[in-house]
């Protein structure tokens, strides 16, 4: 059974992980505060405290991961640390990965965060995946689209089925 890493994983991140959970995954979702925590684990997903601003809190969340999932299209706070998650903490965190049991990456390159900024992102992603041949997807549906969720899951489960 494949286990899924959803980092970023608020309301729309519980609504991916059911959906990878009917899929036959397990799905470990993470969040900086406590509540969000709580509330990962109310929708039945494994809950982990770790903070995209530091890397080394989601690699080691790692371990028995197939594929991570990038949430964070529509991250809110400070400007330079929102560019921070999808620029350099991104890129570290995608070279720290060769050397795990991750198998695919999902970013998602749409939100409301600065349009240059996830398109920094997503060429940072595309070229971790020619580099290092890990399979890599680039989600850019609108999270309010009927359907988002089911779609979404199906391009996660696919990074590992090709």
């Amino acid at each position: 059974m494949a286990r899924a890493l959803i980092v970023g994983c608020g309301c729309h991140g519980r609504e991916l992980g059911s959906e990878l959970l009917g899929l036959g995954w397990r799905v470990r979702g993470t969040s900086r505060r406590a509540a969000g925590l709580r509330r990962i684990g109310e929708a039945g997903l494994e809950p982990a405290a770790a903070d995209p601003d530091r890397p080394g809190t989601v690699l080691e969340l790692c371990g028995d991961v197939a594929v991570v999932v990038w949430l964070l299209g529509s991250a809110t706070g400070d400007p330079a640390a929102i560019a921070a998650i999808h620029r350099p903490r991104l890129e570290s965190l995608l070279e720290k990965l060769v050397d795990s049991p991750v198998r695919g990456f999902a970013y998602e390159a749409s939100g409301s965060a600065h349009g240059e900024t996830l398109a920094e992102g997503a060429r940072i992603v595309r070229r971790a995946g020619e580099t290092w041949r890990i399979p890599v997807a680039l989600l850019s549906e609108d999270r309010g689209e009927r359907g988002w969720a089911t779609r979404t899951a199906a391009a996660v489960a696919g990074l590992l089925t090709g």
